[in-house]
Parts: structure tokens; sequence; C-alpha cells
């Protein structure tokens, strides 16, 4: 087919294509790889897909029906031309609940466009009769994931089944970029492009802020040197289109003076039910899933009469009961359903009219492609309002808003070198056709994360999975590859099969099957929580009330609970940080406030607790760095606000209190939120080293990082991951699955052998690396480290908590102190605070008032 076969078809629909996807047509056609960003809901899909059916016509790629055939031998004939074209085109999703939904997308124009392809799709919930069926024919075009196509690859057959594809689609290319997954995928196609150099590569995204960046990750230097070389040079596509967007507050009639984590929870419950009540169908956006548990609750307390329409979704869940929810969503069946990120992407939800986000969003990228839930299709408008669940979160609501109309959304970077996912890598390749080495290492430097590897890295990552190391030479299992004529292959059945079944880089916590002493499983917990329980505990999940039974062959039993209340689950991890964009947004908003002006609705909800901040301290800004002090029965507390999110805040305090107590021996508890951090002491702390931007310092950072902190644990829980992603630990075979005690003692053991014995093993400093990248964002770290030495610090001795300090004294208690006991605790305290911001407005003089009222401090 031709560019104009594809008009032709959406006219046939009464669709008028947009410009962009115009220009798609004709790049594919053209053979041109790039990628495409666009709103989500604008037609992304059919503008790479209809490409694609394009660029396989340009290539003499069959797609139009078999001419009759008459005569002696016809039937035979007419057999052999109607059979179907072979793989050609494989569309990878990041995530298994989207390959149905397109499939159905890309099934529609095929009998007009191209009726003798096929389409299949591919992935762990794939029937296995459907499996054996591909595995005796791959279909013409394939919707799979990176773990599925990674499977392919090992296949002995790969060359001959995967050698002709010449085109791939990589859908929501910003979910993988920034990720292991992702690193994965760039060296698919490498392989890809090893057999087929000419591989035409298109990414989708919606939401990204380093878009030049992002297409040369997908490309990888190979697959821009094989474009440039040919002429056809990669092509940015924008997908600007007119689709109108809605971001809003649904803002508490009493939001007070002093607020903290979730204190606003309750009072929203009934807007968000209006809310609810007012609309056709609405998705409740959580940013973890003990929220979303929690929300559901909330919601069926206050409507019970909603039993049966509004729903729960979230990756824990069986696939049975989130195919379920997907289905009465797309049917219009569902009022309601509270969802995590489980629901973010691509899924298409045409009847879904409101999008509500409870809390912040925490980043732009995420507002804006929870936004696109809504109004999922060309010219529709789309709508997501903000739910604050404290004050603060109005500010950050206003900040969003801002960033999001600027354009300001955050970058994604793809992580360098993952020596675990390559050493995969290779044994994948050497069960897929083999490889030899010189041939391998420029394969592998052809993709981007590993652009720069050098030889000797390579040559250690070669021969660890060929003979294990240093110290796994003795042990056969570790001897995973052999040369074979020339070329490294899988010649152990054993091994072959242990990897296959461990190919990913998608690693958790372990995880117990959730089942009702009857037989139904609900779906999966991390077994770090179930295992506190004990008979008779009652906890929620799955939006029902459960009492736990029993542990069984990693199987947590249930039953109903008769009492009304129960825990609700945390799962490691689930806490999301603040962005810089965001962060940055904030301070700005913020700045607004000490100047005086309140011109947004939040920032009028939110006036009461930014006054009595500017009454009692002072408001952080982006030009000011603020410095608190409080003394309390518990200790001398110090509370600093960078505004750098909470992952940056960890290292932060931990850096400073290890700086501190050399400086002057002491011993701190520490507590972090996105704002800032607290650091409570037995001994009083001289605020000087804080102030004149001693203790802000950049040089001997990474030494005196790993040294606040406990690095060799830290690097030890890293290594866990590391050695699942590079085949050391295995996590059982199907229905014997490793309970979490064994993994961590099996990654252990191989940490220890390789300290002791084994110094040089490179997969050690990727865990220190990945300690310092990843969970502390050591980068992050360092530019907020510059910003403090850089800002004038003002340092306020507190009378009693501020309102911006008591939210960080809250997730300390929340640690220490039963809900009974914290209820006290707090009402104390916000007696005491109370009464002080009383005496403030009271004792003020007439100017101090007004420059209160403005937001700026005496």
């Amino acid at each position: 087919m031709s560019p104009a076969a594809a008009e032709a078809w959406f006219q046939s629909r009464g669709w008028t294509p947009f410009p962009f996807q115009r220009e798609v047509w004709q790049a594919m056609a053209d053979g041109h790889s790039g990628l495409l960003h666009a709103t989500t809901g604008s037609g992304k899909t059919y503008a790479v897909w209809l490409g694609a059916l394009a660029q396989a016509a340009q290539r003499g790629a069959a797609t139009a029906a078999p001419a009759a055939a008459s005569g002696p031998g016809a039937p035979a004939a007419r057999a052999a031309a109607a059979a179907a074209p072979p793989l050609g085109v494989l569309w990878l999703t990041p995530m298994r609940a989207l390959a149905a939904d397109t499939a159905r997308a890309l099934a529609l124009p095929l009998p007009a466009l191209a009726p003798r392809w096929t389409l299949g799709q591919r992935s762990g919930d794939t029937p296995s009769a459907e499996r054996a069926r591909q595995d005796r024919r791959l279909p013409t075009a394939l919707v799979t994931t990176p773990e599925s196509l990674s499977l392919l690859l090992s296949r002995e057959e790969a060359p001959q089944a995967l050698g002709g594809v010449h085109t791939v689609i990589v859908d929501e290319w910003h979910e993988l970029l920034g990720n292991k997954r992702g690193v994965q995928v760039q060296l698919a196609l490498a392989r890809l492009r090893h057999w087929n150099p000419a591989l035409v590569v298109w990414g989708l995204s919606a939401t990204l802020g380093n878009l030049e960046e992002a297409l040369a990750v997908l490309l990888g230097p190979a697959g821009e040197a094989a474009a440039e070389a040919a002429g056809r040079p990669a092509r940015l596509v924008h997908g600007r289109i007119d689709k109108a967007l809605r971001i809003d507050t649904l803002l508490p009639e009493h939001p007070g003076r002093f607020s903290w984590g979730g204190h606003l929870g309750a009072q929203m419950l009934g807007p968000v039910v209006a809310e609810i009540d007012g609309a056709s169908t609405t998705l409740v956006f959580t940013n973890t899933r003990s929220q979303a548990e929690a929300w559901y609750q909330l919601l069926l307390g206050a409507r019970p009469d909603w039993a049966g329409v509004v729903a729960l979704h979230h990756g824990s869940l069986d696939a049975s009961v989130r195919h379920w929810v997907e289905d009465g969503l797309k049917a219009g069946r569902l009022k309601a359903v509270v969802a995590t990120s489980s629901l973010d992407l691509g899924v298409d939800f045409l009847p879904v009219e409101r999008v509500l986000q409870i809390g912040s969003p925490k980043g732009i990228a995420r507002l804006l492609q929870r936004a696109g839930r809504s109004g999922h299709a060309p010219g529709r408008s789309s709508r997501i309002t903000v739910v604050p669940t404290h004050t603060l979160e109005l500010v950050e609501a206003a900040a969003a808003r801002e960033a999001a109309q600027a354009g300001r959304i955050e970058r994604r970077e793809s992580p360098e070198q993952p020596l675990d996912v390559l050493v995969q890598h290779l044994v994948t390749v050497a069960l897929g056709g083999g490889w030899t080495d010189d041939a391998m290492y420029a394969e592998v430097r052809g993709s981007h994360a590993y652009r720069a590897l050098s030889r000797a890295d390579f040559d250690w990552a070669r021969a660890f999975v060929e003979g294990g190391g240093g110290s796994l030479a003795a042990y056969p299992e570790y001897h995973r590859i052999a040369r074979v004529d020339g070329v490294w292959r899988v010649p152990d059945r054993g091994i072959a099969r242990r990897h296959r079944l461990g190919i990913g880089t998608i690693v958790g916590e372990s995880a117990m099957k959730v089942q009702f002493v009857n037989g139904a499983v609900l779906g999966h917990m991390e077994e770090g929580f179930l295992a506190r329980l004990k008979a008779g505990d009652c906890f929620v999940f799955a939006g029902r009330l459960l009492e736990f039974v029993r542990i069984r062959e990693m199987t947590a039993y249930v039953q109903r609970a008769t009492r009304r209340k129960g825990l609700v689950p945390s799962w490691a991890g689930s806490k999301m940080p603040l962005s810089t964009e965001l962060a940055d947004a904030v301070l700005e908003r913020l700045a607004e406030a000490a100047a005086g002006r309140y011109d947004s609705p939040e920032l009028q909800a939110a006036r009461p607790m930014l006054q009595t901040q500017a009454l009692m301290s002072r408001l952080p800004t982006p030009a000011l760095l603020l410095v608190e002090q409080f003394r309390s029965r518990e200790g001398h507390h110090l509370f600093v606000y960078p505004f750098a999110g909470r992952q940056v805040h960890l290292g932060l305090a931990s850096l400073l209190a290890w700086r501190l107590a050399r400086d002057a021996p002491n011993t701190f508890s520490l507590s972090i939120n996105d704002h800032g951090f607290e650091l409570l002491s037995a001994e009083p702390v001289d605020p000087a080293p804080l102030l004149d931007g001693r203790l802000y310092a950049e040089a001997a950072l990474l030494d005196d990082m790993l040294a606040s902190l406990n690095a060799s644990e830290l690097a030890r829980r890293r290594f866990r991951e590391i050695a699942r992603v590079a085949g050391l630990v295995q996590t059982g075979y199907p229905g014997q699955p490793k309970s979490t005690r064994q993994l961590q003692a099996s990654s252990s053991l191989f940490y220890e052998v390789f300290r002791r014995y084994d110094a040089g093993n490179l997969l050690l400093g990727q865990a220190e690396r990945e300690v310092l990248v990843q969970e502390l964002d050591v980068r992050r770290l360092a530019a907020a480290l510059a910003r403090m030495r850089r800002l004038p610090a003002e340092h306020v001795r507190l009378e009693v908590p501020s309102p911006m300090s008591l939210p960080l004294m809250v997730e300390r208690f929340r640690e220490q102190l039963s809900t009974e006991k914290l209820e006290q605790r707090l009402a104390r305290l916000l007696d005491d605070m109370n009464a002080a911001a009383d005496r403030r407005e009271a004792g003020a003089p007439p100017a101090a008032r007004r420059r209160a009222a403005r937001g700026v401090r005496r």
C-alpha cells in the first residue's frame, strides 16, 4: 500500500488525517526511522502502523490480496499465493495489559489495506496453544513485550525467524527509556539490525522533555550511522493538534494553618464522591497501591450502593481481576475505577469522562499522561483534577499546572553500561544462533547504553559467562557458554532452560500468591508484609477486608474477615519523589506568595498556612534556603528545605548528619519528605556550617556519601537485583518459587564470595554505582548541594514547630507511634502551635502584620 491508500482508508471511515500522520506515513514509506511525539489520544498508533504497512509495500512485502488463479494446479497456486508474509513488523509494548488493546487497533485496517497479513500477540499472558502455533509459524506482525522479544531471540532458529523483520515500533518509549528494560530493548534492536542493517525503528511518546536524546538512544550509534549512510536521516515528528487540556484542583473547604501528609484525606472524600457522581465514568488515580486500597474502601464506605460499579486496579491484583476492570471501563459499565500507574499507559478507554489525581502527581509527565486517559481520542478534550491530601499539595497542584502549560516536562536518561543486562544478553544470543567476539563487541557498542563499552569490560563479561569469573570456575552451572566451531553457544540444555526462565530485567520484591482457603486467587503481595502477619490478623487487599490464616508453599491463605478494620499493606519503593521540574515550579509559587501574590485558586486556599509560615518563620523561595531550629523534649531539631525530592533528601540528610557528627560528635535521627528533611539530635547543633555553606562542599562527595550511609549494606541489597538479572540467582521453577529469604541468602553469598575472592568482579562496582545513581540520585544531589552553596541561608529559631516543619515530624512519629498515640501527640502539638500563631498575630505591630499577610517574615 502507499500513503495515498492510508489516506483513502481514513476517508472511508469519515476521518481526516492530521498533518503529522501524513508526515509519518511518507517518512516510513521512504525508509526513515524516527520518534513521534504527540499528545495522548491524538492518533499516534495509526500514524506509525499505516506507515509500517507503507514501508512493507515499498520493500516489496505482499500486502494486497492474491490474484485469482485458474487452470491445472490452480488450488495449489492459490494456496501458495494466499500464504501470509513472514514476520516483518514487531510492535513492542511496555505492558502486557496494552497488548490486546493494541492488537485490536492494529487489526482494524488490515482487511482493507493488508488482507494477507496475520497479526498476533506474544507475552506472558499468551495461552500455550497460541504460543505453540506461533512456534510453528510467526504472524506477519507481532505485538510483544521486551521480555518476550528476548525469549524469541534465545530460540535456536532466531536468525531465520527474526531475520526478516524490517520494522520495529516501540510504544510508550518514555516508559522504557530510563530503565534496564529500555537497555534490553536497545540490545534487541542491535541484534535485529545485525541481521537487517536497513531496519526501520520508530518510537512513540507523549511525555518527554529530551526528545533529541530519546531518539538517539532509540536508534543507537549504529542505527544513526546506517540511516545517514543510506541518505535517510532519522526524523523527529511533533504531533501538534488542537486538543484542549484542563488542569484544576478540588479545593478543601477548611485547609487550615497546619497540615501534614494525609491530613486532608477525609475532608476531601465528600467532594470526590460528588465529582464521581456527576460524571459518567471516572478514573481515580493514586500514587501508591496502599493509597488505592484505602481510597477504594473510603468510596464504598461513603456510597455502599456503588458496590459492583466502582472497581480497583493495580499491579498486584490477579490478571483476571485486572482484565475484568479493563473490559468494564471500555464497555462503560463502571462508574469509577481507583487505580495506580497500572492504568497510566496506552489502553483506550473512550467512556472515561473525568480523571481525578489523589495527591500531588509528583511530576509533570505523570500529570499529562494521566490527564490523557480522559478524552482519549482526537478532537476530545482532556481534564484532570488534583485532589490535595495536605495543604502544600495545593501549591504543588498550582505549580504542576503552570509547568505543564509551559511545557516543562521531565527528562528521561538511559542507564549507562549495566553489565548485568549485558551478561544476560550474551547468554540469550548464544542460545539464539551464537556469536563471535569481534562481531558481538561491535554489535553491542552499536547500542546507546554501551557505546563507550571498553573491550576489556566486554571481555570480562564474556569470560564471566564462559567460566564464572575468578571465583565460580569450579561450578559447572556457571560455565554457561562454550566455543563450538569458533562460535559461542550454550551447550547444556539445563542451563538453557534456567536462562530462559530468568530472562528479563524486572526485579521486584518476592511475591506470594494471596488465595482464599476455598481456592479463589486474589493476586500477589510482597512476602515481606505477609511474613509479619499472625493467624487472625486482618488486612485490606483487592478491595476486601481479609483475615490471614496461614502461609504454605509461598501461598498466603486468607478468609473473609468479620472485623471492621484491618491493616492497609505497604509495598516497597512505592513513594514517588518530586521531580526537579515540579520542585522548581513549587518554589516559584512560594516566591509569589512571599511577595504577597496569591493569583491562583490553589494559593488562595493555601494562604492561611503560607501566611502562618511567614509569620512564624520564612517562606523558602528560589533565592532563599530556609534553615529552622527548634528544641523540644525529644532533643534538638534542625529543619532544612532544599526542595529536591525525597530521594535526594535521603542522601542529603545522611551526608550532612555525617559531616556534622564528624566535626562535633553527635547522634542523629532523620526524617525526610519531598520538601526538606529533619535532623533530630541529642546534643545542640551549631548552625554556622549550614549557613555559610561549608557543609555543602562537593569535595570528597562520593567518599563522604558512602561513609555516611551503610554503603556496604545498600550495595548488598542492590546486588540482589543484579545477581538475578545476570543469571546468578534463580527465582525457582514454575510451581516451585523461591522465598525472599532464599533469594537474599543466595545473592548475599555471591556478594561475599566476590568481595573476598574476586575483588575485580565488575558486578560489584555496578552495585555501588547503582546505589549512588539510582537510589540516591547522586547527580541531582550534587546539583542540590551546588544550589545550596550559592543561596543565602535564612536561619530561624522556632518557638514551636512551623507549618512546614510539622509534616517532617509527623513522618517520624508515624514510624514510632500507634495511630491513637499519634493523634494524641498531634493534638498537643497543634494546641501549642495554634496558641503561638495567635500570639504572633496579636502581638505583631501593624507593619509586621501587613508583611506577614504578604507572606514575608519580619
